[in-house]
């Protein structure tokens, strides 16, 4: 039976497991997927030693998705332009190929919620790994702007001129933001220690659409925030989660599964329905 895996750092929480047999039993596809959790600085020797004994593909997590962007023999165009791999298949002529779901993932979930991308004045929260999967994807959409605002400035200035030649991309620093967007994406982390990015309240419309990139049982603090300052259409990413897994199920099988139902299931998995 062919075998998955999902390496990362910690790792014991990963739904991946949960979410790749659902698109196996889907699809009638047989496979298993397991978990690795190496050491940080035994990624590489475990990378290779998976795929020795006959692994067929895996998916990598933090920390190691730029890591393994330097390990695989072959990377995708978008792997390239995120500058991170977080899916890796061993093609049937033996090439590690490394490609990055994220963005793609992200803007199926967007889609799926109605968001309009087209046209749309774009906010993009934070310059981290996350905000570099995130853009060819987006400005492959045709906003009419994409803004990037990060504690830093100088890190979002790097980021918005590496796709600058891509579409409309710009930096500004938080406290220099005007309005109005269409859409906040928020891709930093910060929601994670349940903190919350320096976004002026004033930026926040009844009309505007706010996606979290992080996930939980419940609201994030930058949802909880926005639903708090008028914010109708919140959506955090655990329907990314379940796109970009759907997108590397593609890559590996060559049969792309229904995600819908899958998301429903983790969500009842989660509680959160």
């Amino acid at each position: 039976m062919d075998r998955y895996l999902v390496f990362g750092h910690p790792v014991r929480h990963s739904k991946s497991p949960f979410i790749h047999t659902l698109f196996a039993r889907q699809t009638q596809q047989e496979l298993e997927y397991g978990l690795a959790e190496p050491a940080v600085d035994e990624f590489a020797q475990a990378l290779r030693t998976f795929f020795d004994q006959g692994g067929k593909g895996c998916n990598v997590t933090v920390p190691f998705k730029e890591q393994a962007f330097t390990l695989v023999d072959r990377l995708s165009p978008r792997a390239k332009r995120a500058g991170a791999v977080n899916t890796i298949k061993l093609t049937d002529d033996g090439v590690l190929l490394g490609d990055n779901t994220d963005g793609a993932g992200l803007v199926a979930d967007l889609k799926s919620h109605g968001v309009t991308l087209a046209d749309s004045r774009i906010l993009l929260l934070g310059a981290g790994g996350a905000a570099r999967g995130a853009l060819a994807p987006l400005l492959a959409e045709l906003p009419s702007e994409l803004v990037i605002a990060n504690r830093t400035y100088t890190k979002a200035q790097q980021l918005a001129a590496e796709f600058c030649d891509l579409g409309p991309v710009t930096a500004q620093a938080y406290e220099q933001l005007a309005g109005p967007f269409d859409l906040v994406i928020n891709s930093t982390s910060a929601s994670l220690q349940g903190e919350l990015p320096p976004l002026a309240p004033a930026l926040i419309h009844t009309d505007i659409a706010i996606y979290d990139m992080m996930y939980g049982t419940s609201d994030t603090a930058f949802i909880s925030w926005a639903k708090q300052h008028g914010a109708r259409q919140t959506m955090d990413g655990l329907g990314m989660l379940v796109e970009q897994a759907a997108e590397a199920f593609t890559v590996w099988r060559g049969i792309r599964p229904g995600t819908k139902q899958v998301l429903r299931e983790l969500k009842r998995n989660l509680g959160v329905i």
